[in-house]
């Protein structure tokens, strides 16, 4: 059974958006069209793979199992025409986790890991939208559970996290503060909890009481509104340059050090050369820098890893 490529792109998009009519501007071709492609590779499969009716667009069972390999079989149709004509494009990265300057990271990595077209996703959940629409191949940022089938993804960094709070505050003068001393003070955060894993699962895990939102306008507007209330603190990985708000300080937190996790995130089956050469300078740098030590003894991750190399910070 040879299948067309065609057809299985326009499955593909269909799947993805559950709507003829988006799949098929997003292709660039008729409703019609795209609606007879559909027809044809079902036809020659011999099984429906969308239920059609009055309340819209769904994938059958046998639909939801074709839909991965689905995906690879368009990605490997797409490497296989760059591998010829010689006009390979850019890797297209986003980022997300402004406020955490993932662009730190992926500079250390961008020299060596072939030309890079980057964007900016405005969460998680957008970004993984973006992969399996095959918008972007690849993404950085911190990943957490549940991800959408059809994802992976690599563990590339793991930052330590300080605590940054107002000159007045009571714990300021402090040298290195431990987590649970954080538990009375107000994490401020530049939106809603439920969306901001890592400082949601702080809080619980550290018995943070009161929390508070600002609007995300950058990190020297947050760190300002940070400094301006005394019992006020947030959590800034230790790299981050911080910017010159009057009052700011910047605290070590041990005993657990809590640990940001950056992740390389990708859509199944994408085989793409810019794809294995961003993994691999991601993995050098990590080496060389020690980016990936772990001491479960002494560190905090809310989801741990299975495994990470090297004996833990000194």
């Amino acid at each position: 059974m040879d299948l067309d490529v065609a057809h299985v792109r326009a499955f593909v998009r269909t799947a993805e958006e559950l709507h003829f009519g988006r799949a098929a501007g997003t292709l660039a071709v008729s409703q019609q069209t795209l609606s007879k492609r559909i027809a044809r590779l079902e036809t020659l499969l011999g099984i429906a793979l969308f239920h059609r009716g009055g309340t819209g667009v769904r994938l059958t069972d046998a639909g939801r199992r074709f839909l991965a390999p689905a995906r690879q079989t368009v990605a490997a149709a797409d490497a296989a025409v760059a591998a010829v004509s010689g006009k390979e494009r850019p890797l297209r990265v986003d980022v997300w986790g402004h406020l955490y300057a993932p662009m730190r990271t992926l500079a250390q990595v961008a020299g060596r890991a072939g030309e890079l077209a980057l964007g900016h996703g405005r969460d998680l959940p957008s970004v993984t939208t973006a992969l399996l629409r095959g918008d972007i191949d690849a993404a950085l940022g911190r990943v957490h559970p549940p991800l959408p089938t059809g994802l992976a993804h690599r563990l590339v960094r793991l930052e330590p996290v300080d605590a940054v709070l107002g000159a007045d505050h009571p714990l300021a003068a402090e040298p290195v503060l431990r987590p649970d001393q954080l538990c009375d003070s107000t994490l401020w955060a530049p939106g809603t909890l439920d969306r901001l894993d890592f400082l949601h699962r702080f809080a619980d895990r550290f018995g943070v009481r009161h929390t508070a939102t600002g609007v995300n306008l950058g990190l020297a507007h947050f760190l300002a509104e940070v400094a301006a209330e005394p019992r006020r603190f947030s959590l800034v990985p230790a790299d981050v340059p911080l910017p010159d708000v009057p009052g700011l300080r910047s605290v070590p937190l041990a005993d657990p050090t809590p640990l940001y996790a950056w992740s390389l995130l990708w859509r199944a089956g994408n085989g793409s050369p810019g794809l294995n050469g961003l993994a691999t300078a991601c993995a050098e740098e990590a080496g060389r820098s020690r980016w990936l030590e772990y001491d479960p003894t002494r560190d905090w991750l809310p989801e741990p890893p299975t495994s990470v190399p090297g004996p833990g910070r000194d």
